[in-house]
């Protein structure tokens, strides 16, 4: 600062200036020359420190010689030490004081002051530590011959505690008023010296210090206005991607809304955008919606293999046909309120599903467009052809009043689906004809057709999907049975785990060969005509499911208690395919979604879906609660069916994220009052299995409930 300089000639060439306004100009000089973030700020204030002391003793100096001789000037001016008239500033007495307090062998202020007997005082630890070295005392040298030579210090030590004290207040001042080292020394400075500052002085310290104050707001305003224009540019380029990103997304919506209305005009009627939009279910050859529908042929027209148009229409014949059209109608305009309804309370899913399929490629050919949108209305429908779920059966899974244990660990169909196998911790395996049960009016008195007994707990059935008897079923005692579901008869018993077994399930390609999971951590492979197992796979954890690909021999998937799902080729039993990592507990249930695709559950009250050839996660499902339950899982290529622990079953759609649908068991306190139901919040869906090639699924609860549900 151009001020500061000028004031300090000036100063020179006046020596009636006073001292304290030269210290002022020289910290003003000093506060031209910043330290940067990255320096210490310490050395400076001490250099500041040094220079206002040095300026301050030459200013006494001149000072106090003011009236002497000019041969008394000249000779005090080569003279470099001070004079003997000469008193010290503020500054030079602190620095003194604190030299008084120095140890002269740590060089720090003196801790537990004790003294020699030749008058030295040194930290009570320096001083046993130069003693053990040398019996002399560090400053003079005089000979110390024991330690009874040397005495505390109570005076020093008072002082010293005292200026400690003094110290800590004023840096706790300093810090208090967010102030730096040299803002603090020039307001000790002139709180000690105020009463010789005059007028003239203060005017112009403050001219000066409002020059300092003018640099430093333009300062501060440029600064200001940098970090204002880098937000905004941020900011603008963050809009911008977000804009890319939008057009990008109108430009794909435009495409498909003019594709979908030329689809209707050619279609020429709502009718016929319901047809090709939602195809006939009951034609389960479709596994896709069309675009565009199918063109009328001469075929559609006749009915029975006669031709119509000949046939003379009279008026009650128009007049069953204008009531069908009407009932056909009421009937689109439910179906199509319900479908809406269902779209509007799950459209941010649906719209994030959208973009996800039509923007899974970057610049698709036109006719690679076309199969995205078909895709995404495929999954649309799926979505929402389903809008509730009712109940076409029920069993007691306990038979036996007194039992109060009537847990439902596992529920499989046949591979035909006419039967349907119930067991748990009743120890009990109970066999149902899928038929009777459906059509019995009343409901809980279905009597199994095969009942058989286990040594011990039930904890997972698997039937076969090749041989229509063989049933398999792993126990608590770690034994793998192998039954004939229709006589009742054991034919084989596999006995090799140490520990619980928790799952079991049979090959869908190869039929000899299954395998189960064990709390032992090892997943053994049996064949059915060999006693022991053929291949033992090493897990890490506890193994809590395994399950084998329904579209291949040799791969399989399981879960353990270390939080991940592993897929392993049978063939190379020492290294896993792949781990997939996400759940933050342990994984209870894999099933395979399609060939390439597992859905696992965990007790962190989530599913997830992955893909066999990505470690990622592809989708998460949560709205069920599982925290320490097996609540049971199924999946029929495109639902996922799971149980939670609030007694209720939860259907997703592997396509979106939230639950579809949900379905309450009611809890029964007695099984000789069923009507009266309660709210228990302790009981839990324990077991579910869906029905191959239908909208029907099995679950069973805690309590021994055993329901047929359909989707509807």
């Amino acid at each position: 600062m151009r001020g500061g300089t000028e004031l300090t000639a000036h100063c020179k060439s006046c020596p009636g200036v006073s001292r304290r306004f030269r210290l002022l100009a020289l910290m003003l000089i000093m506060e031209e020359k910043p330290c940067s973030p990255s320096e210490n700020r310490k050395p400076h204030a001490e250099k500041l420190i040094k220079k206002i002391q040095k300026d301050s003793n030459r200013i006494i100096r001149c000072k106090m010689k003011r009236s002497s001789s000019r041969t008394m000037l000249n000779h005090a001016a080569s003279s470099p030490s001070r004079s003997e008239f000469a008193q010290p500033s503020v500054l030079d007495t602190y620095t003194s004081i604190n030299n008084d307090f120095i140890c002269a062998i740590c060089f720090n202020i003196i801790e537990e002051a004790y003294m020699t007997k030749c008058g030295h005082t040194f930290c009570y630890d320096c001083l046993n530590r130069s003693l053990e070295q040398s019996k002399k005392c560090t400053k003079c040298n005089t000979i110390i011959n024991s330690k009874d030579e040397v005495f505390p210090n109570f005076v020093l030590n008072s002082v010293i505690k005292k200026h400690k004290k003094k110290m800590e207040d004023l840096l706790a001042s300093s810090k208090r008023m967010k102030m730096d080292s040299r803002l603090w020394e020039w307001q000790t400075f002139l709180a000690s010296e105020d009463d010789s500052i005059n007028l003239s002085d203060v005017d112009q310290m403050l001219k000066l210090l409002q020059e300092k104050r003018r640099r430093l707001v333009q300062e501060s305003a440029a600064a200001h206005n940098q970090v204002l224009l880098e937000f905004l540019c941020d900011l603008r380029k963050q809009k911008q991607t977000i804009l890319d990103k939008v057009r990008s997304e109108l430009t794909v919506l435009e495409t498909d809304i003019a594709r979908v209305e030329e689809s209707l005009e050619q279609d020429g009627s709502e009718n016929k955008l319901l047809d090709s939009v939602v195809p006939d279910e009951t034609d389960e050859t479709v596994k896709k919606e069309q675009l565009v529908p199918k063109p009328v042929t001469s075929e559609s027209s006749t009915s029975d293999g006669h031709d119509t148009s000949s046939a003379p229409v009279t008026s009650e014949s128009f007049n069953n046909l204008n009531q069908k059209s009407k009932n056909d109608e009421s009937l689109l305009h439910r179906t199509l309120a319900r479908r809406r309804c269902r779209l509007h309370a799950h459209f941010d899913d649906l719209e994030q599903c959208y973009f996800n399929t039509r923007l899974s490629e970057i610049a698709p050919v036109e006719e690679r467009n076309v199969e995205l949108l078909a895709d995404f209305s495929h999954k649309l429908r799926r979505f929402t052809q389903f809008s509730t779920i009712r109940s076409v059966a029920t069993l007691n899974y306990a038979s036996d009043i007194l039992n109060q244990s009537s847990i439902v660990s596992s529920i499989d169909f046949d591979k035909d689906s006419d039967h349907f196998a119930v067991a748990g911790v009743t120890k009990k395996i109970k066999v149902y004809d899928y038929e009777s049960v459906v059509n019995n009016v009343v409901d809980g008195v279905n009597c199994p057709i095969v009942q058989m007994s286990c040594n011990s707990k039930i904890s997972c059935i698997s039937w076969s999907h090749y041989h229509k008897s063989w049933l398999a079923s792993s126990d608590y005692e770690g034994s793998v049975t192998l039954w004939d579901a229709f006589s009742g008869q054991k034919h084989r018993v596999f006995q090799e785990h140490e520990k619980r077994c928790w799952s079991v399930d049979f090959n869908s390609v190869d039929p000899r060969l299954l395998a189960s999971g064990s709390d032992d951590a090892r997943i053994r492979l049996w064949s059915c005509n060999i006693q022991h197992s053929v291949a033992c796979i090493e897990a890490k954890a506890n193994v809590c499911c395994v399950q084998f690909n329904p579209h291949s021999a040799f791969h399989l998937a399981f879960g353990c208690a270390d939080h991940f799902v592993h897929y392993y080729d049978i063939r190379n039993t020492k290294q896993s395919l792949a781990v997939f990592r996400g759940h933050k507990k342990a994984v209870s249930y894999a099933k395979f979604v399609a060939k390439d695709e597992i859905v696992s559950a965990s007790t962190d009250s989530e599913l997830r879906l992955w893909k066999t050839n990505t470690t990622p996660c592809v989708r998460s499902f949560r709205g069920h609660t599982n925290d320490k339950n097996f609540v049971g899982l199924a999946t029929n290529g495109d639902y996922i069916a799971c149980g939670s622990e609030n007694n209720s079953l939860y259907v997703y759609y592997k396509g979106l994220s939230k639950a579809l649908l949900t379905y309450k068991f009611n809890v029964v306190k007695s099984v000789l009052d069923q009507d009266h139901l309660d709210d228990d919040s302790n009981e839990f869906v324990s077991a579910v299995a869906w029905r191959a090639n239908s909208n029907v699924v099995a679950a069973a609860n805690s309590q021994g409930t055993i329901k047929i549900l359909e989707l509807i």
